[in-house]
């Protein structure tokens, strides 16, 4: 039993590693095919004529250095090792690489593992780790453009729903209300908020991502999921504050912490909710 876990550990590492590469390529180009959509969009509602350009999409082109334009070649492709090998540097113009590259491919390989070896090597397992690479891909999009990509929040709504008809996670009069209420709540707060402040609190994207994540783990996690997101902000923004010297008018993205929230209530939600209740209710 303990050799069967070491096995699929790792190979659940491997395969994180794997797909965190993958989703740094999406981190930073998602945001780039959205921004050259919209421009093609406006552009066609003006009857303005734009250049062809060349072909932008999470394939092509190859990767390359953001500095030199050098492409980046296969053995300086691997994971974590060849930022290690490389000594976080390109190997063409020595400008020195971000670090969050291999964070990502630590971090996703880490969940990864975590998610698999709670869930065990099944469809809840494998949905739960795919449910996990949504998270960290969106988390990291909306802390860089404060953007939650309806390419990945809208197909993994209607995903939770689909799987509430075999029972996974939820059923599906609790993932139904969960998508509606996670959606309609936070969107009644936003205009709550706008109405008396004048300012807009969150995004349309937040709604979606909450909606997801009731979609997913049904309505009954909502109520946990928002307190947690609040508690995670509450002690990440005071450590930018205090750690990096963020400005407070600065505005923190939600997204992050929401998913980091949803991520814990997928894996523990019903031990926190129970804890809770036997410790917070009279003997």
């Amino acid at each position: 039993m303990l050799m069967d876990a070491v096995i699929l550990a790792f190979v659940a590492a491997l395969l994180g590693l794997i797909v965190g590469s993958f989703l740094n390529v999406v981190i930073h180009r998602l945001p780039i095919i959205m921004e050259q959509g919209w421009r093609r969009e406006c552009a066609a509602m003006d009857d303005a004529v734009i250049a062809p350009a060349a072909t932008f999409n999470l394939a092509v082109p190859n990767s390359r250095c953001p500095h030199c334009g050098h492409a980046i070649s296969v053995r300086d492709n691997i994971p974590v090792l060849s930022y290690l090998l490389l000594r976080g540097r390109c190997r063409n113009c020595q400008t020195a690489i971000s670090l969050r590259y291999p964070l990502v491919e630590i971090l996703t390989a880490l969940l990864t593992v975590v998610a698999l070896l709670h869930f065990g090597p099944g469809w809840q397992g494998a949905l739960a780790v795919l449910l996990t690479w949504s998270l960290i891909a969106l988390s990291c999009i909306d802390f860089d453009t404060q953007l939650l990509p309806d390419s990945i929040t809208l197909p993994m709504l209607w995903l939770g729903l689909l799987l509430s008809l075999f029972g996974i996670f939820t059923d599906s009069k609790s993932s139904i209300i969960g998508a509606a209420v996670g959606y309609l709540s936070l969107w009644s707060i936003y205009h709550l908020f706008r109405l008396l402040t004048g300012k807009e609190g969150m995004g349309y994207g937040d709604f979606k991502l909450f909606a997801m994540l009731g979609a997913w783990l049904g309505w009954q996690s909502l109520p946990l999921i928002i307190l947690l997101s609040s508690a995670v902000g509450a002690v990440i923004g005071v450590g930018l504050i205090l750690l990096r010297g963020r400005d407070r008018n600065i505005p923190i993205p939600f997204g992050p912490y929401l998913a980091i929230a949803g991520w814990i209530a997928l894996l523990w939600g019903e031990q926190i909710t129970a804890w809770y209740l036997q410790t917070s209710l009279p003997n």
